[in-house]
């Protein structure tokens, strides 16, 4: 049997490593932190042979709980920090505690970016971003991860490293019949963007055994390093941020804009607006943030002028920005937003039961008014915002915890957007994953037949389900509100630790090293 790697098992150590991003508190039973891929070899190989659950974690930053579990942590973020740009192949190799900004930073004095670009790029690593599919403002026009990894470096759970490239075919651990290429054309949702399952559609259209890791949560093996394509950084953008008295008006602009090939069209829904004061004339329905890239700056100019007047006739606010310094002028009040709601009182608090839905952008307006008729049905205030190219709306929900029955409510309106994205033909996630918390909704959007060819992936990399349980395949007492960081019944942690936890949340602080909490001394 293989030796016991090593594990942090006290007290402290777990507890800060309980919460993440979303909703819930889960106490681990170890932690480990390897920074060598040998490390991890040894985990996987010891995970193997004793039966024990692993749960791969970059930042924590994941929002539907697919990086907090009951087994081992196994915390990615110490090591893997390596960057490598090749400019002349316009490719970077990157690994997985690598984020984002860093990848970024490393890439732009070469004049090349990753152009999708999450909004919590700050800490998102490139392990998470290949584990969930990430997509963000851009991917409007240059989609999610997926089309921009060329290679992933994994350890399986045969305790074996090695690299899964685009063009290496679809290796020999899964195949489909003709019968699952058929349940798969029929029955997966023809939404822009879907991180929810596993990615059986981009399976079939590649045929590359890539495709199904990436989006697969951890839960097939664990990523140790990416190799990315790169795009050149295009020299001018503008843009104009756009108000709509009603829903109706939006929902028939998006389209409109979208002929004119925008790299982003961003929603600010009333009910975040309001959470920002004298930004905005406060009797719109909503706001979109609109940008053009194009290779002159006549030519952004231009774009822009045609966009604004095409729409005059929908539009009931409208700023322009003609350069990239106009541009993050007019962005700057999706940024207030954020801490606006951090600045929440404390019996109010930001839960993500319904953050990640995405439906074809033709029914925006009826999803996004649906969640309004939802969220007012169950008396959860909600502030609503996303992706309206992509028809990909994020929700914070804001009940009062001090209030009876704030749970049930939380039940009752994950419920009704469930039953609102089905009628959509929409997906539950559109770059977030499933986790932990969507697990249990996928039968309803994908089946019964084609959740087993699910599980067919799932024994077909780990036989023995020791990664990630309970991600993307529900465990058998799946309880998507069960576990909760908020409370009376959320697990007991050290004072001082869940202080700081919360401080982290406040200010989205995801990339700070979690053994710091455990280090601190607690309050006397």
């Amino acid at each position: 049997m293989s030796a016991t790697p090593p594990l942090l098992t006290d007290g402290r150590s777990r507890a800060a490593y309980a919460e993440g991003a979303g909703i819930y508190r889960i106490v681990p039973l170890a932690v480990a932190i390897p920074k060598t891929v040998p490390d991890v070899q040894h985990l996987m190989r010891w995970a193997a042979v004793t039966g024990t659950a692993l749960v791969p974690r970059g930042a924590g930053s994941g929002m539907p709980g697919g990086s907090v579990g009951h087994g081992v942590i196994v915390d990615l973020s110490h090591g893997f920090g390596d960057v490598l740009v090749d400019p002349d192949r316009r490719t970077a190799r990157a690994g997985a505690a690598v984020t984002w900004a860093q990848l970024t930073e490393a890439a732009r004095s070469f004049g090349l970016r990753l152009p999708p670009d999450p909004s919590s790029g700050a800490f998102a690593t490139c392990g998470g971003m290949v584990a969930t599919n990430a997509a963000g403002p851009r991917s409007l026009r240059y989609g999610s991860v997926r089309r921009w990894v060329e290679a992933v470096e994994i350890v399986g759970t045969d305790g074996e490293v090695r690299t899964v490239r685009r063009g290496g075919g679809s290796g020999e651990r899964f195949s489909l019949t003709a019968d699952g290429r058929r349940l798969i054309a029929e029955r997966f949702p023809r939404t822009r963007k879907n991180s929810s399952g596993y990615a059986l559609d981009a399976f079939t259209a590649s045929g590359e055994e890539l495709d199904l890791v990436i989006g697969s949560e951890g839960t097939l093996a664990i990523v140790t390093a990416v190799h990315w394509r790169l795009d050149p950084i295009p020299t001018n953008a503008a843009g104009a941020a756009l108000g709509f008295r009603d829903l109706t008006a939006l929902g028939e602009a998006v389209p409109h804009l979208a002929a004119f090939n925008p790299s982003a069209v961003e929603l600010l829904d009333n009910t975040l607006l309001s959470f920002v004061e004298d930004a905005v004339p406060g009797d719109l329905a909503g706001l979109l943030l609109v940008e053009f890239e194009r290779k002159t700056d006549r030519a952004t100019r231009g774009v822009v002028r045609d966009a604004v007047r095409a729409l005059k006739h929908l539009t009931a606010h409208v700023d322009m920005a003609v350069d990239r310094a106009g541009l993050e002028q007019l962005w700057a009040v999706r940024r207030l937003a954020s801490p606006a709601l951090a600045r929440l009182p404390e019996t109010r608090r930001s839960l993500q039961v319904v953050e990640d839905g995405c439906v074809p952008p033709e029914r925006l307006a009826d999803y996004v008014a649906g969640l309004r008729t939802a969220a007012e049905r169950r008396g959860v205030p909600v502030a609503i915002f996303g992706h309206a190219g992509d028809g990909h709306v994020h929700v914070n929900a804001l009940p009062d915890t001090t209030r009876a029955g704030w749970r049930e409510a939380l039940e009752g309106l994950l419920g009704d957007v469930t039953d609102l994205l089905v009628r959509l033909a929409g997906t539950p996630s559109g770059e977030h994953g499933d986790g932990r918390l969507r697990a249990g909704l996928l039968e309803r959007f994908y089946g019964p037949a084609l959740l087993a060819l699910f599980r067919d992936v799932k024994r077909a990399y780990d036989p023995r389900g020791v990664l990630n349980p309970g991600v993307i395949l529900p465990a058998a007492d799946w309880a998507p509100l069960a576990e909760l960081k908020v409370g009376p019944d959320a697990a007991p942690i050290p004072d001082d630790i869940a202080a700081r936890l919360r401080e982290l949340e406040r200010a989205a602080a995801w990339g700070t090293p979690k053994l710091e909490l455990a280090r601190a001394a607690p309050s006397p």
